[in-house]
């Protein structure tokens, strides 16, 4: 009579010790519960079920901070636009990158941008350009930091607002800092 060859229990121990996940996994499958698991089927309709994603909260609060300071320097942008007509120009390509961002933000279910007060613009339009430059430098920094405790597409889409702000707090920089800061 021909005996099944079994495993010895320190092999089975051995096996588990060295691939955990597949011992885990082992016993996994999808049912017909309709417990909402990934590829299972609502066994009434016959029809898979779908997932609502939610959004995690922290990101939807690290994304709303980030629209709030976008929507501040937007406002900036504005301000010193009204007071000094010349810089208009200079200032419209900051003005189109930061509604862009904003509405990027927005498309997170939940992200809600507060409506801060505009802020008064210099009384010189160097000042001016200065204070965006500065504003611009201080979201960066508070972008980056926050795009390093996030990961995967809310991660990304803050660095690139931080690198696009970055670029354009240098632009704004009147050339006689940029000097001084070498």
């Amino acid at each position: 009579m021909p005996t099944e060859p079994r495993l010895s229990r320190r092999a089975v121990i051995a096996t588990a010790a060295v691939l955990p996940g597949a011992v885990a996994l082992g016993g996994c499958k999808d049912d017909e519960s309709g417990s909402g698991t990934p590829g299972a089927i609502d066994p009434k309709t016959g029809q898979a079920v779908e997932e609502t994603p939610t959004v995690d909260p922290a990101v939807v609060a690290a994304l709303s901070a980030a629209a709030a300071q976008v929507t501040l320097l937007s406002l900036g942008y504005a301000s010193t636009s009204r007071k000094f007509p010349a810089l208009r120009t200079q200032l419209a390509a900051g003005a189109k990158y930061h509604a862009s961002h904003l509405a990027k933000l927005k498309e997170t279910a939940g992200v809600q941008a507060a409506t801060p007060k505009a802020p008064a613009a210099a009384s010189t339009s160097s000042a001016a350009l200065a204070a965006l430059a500065k504003q611009e430098k201080a979201a960066a920094a508070a972008h980056a930091t926050a795009a390093a405790k996030l990961s995967g597409t809310p991660a990304r889409l803050l660095a690139m607002i931080a690198a696009s702000e970055l670029q354009l707090g240098t632009k704004l920089t009147p050339a006689k800092k940029k000097a001084d800061a070498s």
